[in-house]
């Protein structure tokens, strides 16, 4: 059975520009509070302890972020879609003083979030209201060739669009990137990861250096579930690997090179012309 996530007239909420509604909701299992978007949770958020990453790919997310530079130096972040903003918190409280752009299509989200899920006092995290790959072409000059994280983690409900999935998008997405610069990509898919094998075989076409991290089951296809794609201009330092998994969470598994080769042979790279949204989860996905 579906656990009841909320009583609708006592959580904050939002009504979006597709009709859907987003909810402020307290997580019934952990600390703090989950972003729900019409059954489907989108974000968590520990307001008390921000590097607290309770969703499985976020952490796996906080795991590479770790690793980039050295351990507490300030980064240049861009993140293509908000959410509860859960990343740009991780990033201020792991990494001050760090310079964060956000860009999220929904107005009404970035308010519902900011007055009761408050960011960080003095962060320097930048909300730009826009659709994330049209906002690209309007963030700052001097952020072309500057940025140390770019994390693309855009849903429209419960699917990537198709145009934040093209070999265009991720072509205009890398040219932000410093030369070790690292782009995150959450992937969501099922059954025989089609979708996920062509999103990593189109981010490859792009970026020469790519990792892919995912709870074991999920990345042989057997579950629905997210797939990590980290990836660079630069190789991947060679301790990332180990030090990956052992972040967790477990069961985990880092796929790279061969393993890569295979994970994508015979799929082809989405184009604007051919480019589909990530498949709907079942509803069951979501059932506790």
């Amino acid at each position: 059975m579906a656990r009841a996530r909320y009583e609708p007239d006592e959580s904050p909420q939002a009504r979006l520009s597709d009709g859907s509604i987003a909810r402020i909701v307290r997580s019934r299992f952990v600390p703090g509070w989950e972003l729900d978007v019409d059954g489907t949770p989108q974000s968590h958020v520990d307001l008390d302890d921000p590097t607290h990453l309770h969703f499985e790919y976020v952490a796996r997310m906080g795991a590479v972020i770790d690793l980039l530079r050295m351990p507490g130096q300030a980064l240049t972040a861009v993140h293509l879609g908000a959410g509860a903003m859960t990343i740009p918190r991780y990033v201020e409280a792991t990494r001050p003083g760090s310079r964060q752009q956000v860009v999220e299509l929904e107005a009404s989200l970035v308010h519902l979030v900011k007055e009761h899920l408050p960011l960080p006092r003095g962060a320097a995290i930048r909300t730009r209201v826009g659709d994330a790959r049209e906002t690209l072409g309007r963030l700052p000059a001097g952020l072309a060739g500057a940025v140390d994280l770019l994390v693309s983690d855009v849903y429209a409900g419960s699917q990537t669009p198709a145009h934040l999935t093209s070999v265009e998008f991720y072509t205009a997405a890398a040219r932000l990137l410093a030369p070790d610069g690292v782009l995150l990509v959450n992937v969501a898919d099922g059954a025989g990861l089609a979708f996920a094998r062509r999103q990593v075989a189109t981010v490859r076409a792009v970026l020469e250096h790519v990792v892919v991290l995912a709870e074991v089951q999920t990345l042989k296809g057997r579950r629905f579930g997210n797939l990590v794609v980290a990836a660079s201009p630069a190789p991947l330092p060679t301790p990332w690997l180990p030090r990956l998994m052992a972040a967790g969470p477990h069961p985990a598994k880092v796929a790279h090179g061969a393993e890569l080769d295979e994970f994508t042979r015979g799929a082809r790279t989405a184009t604007d012309a051919d480019a589909t949204a990530s498949p709907r989860p079942a509803a069951s996905v979501f059932e506790r």
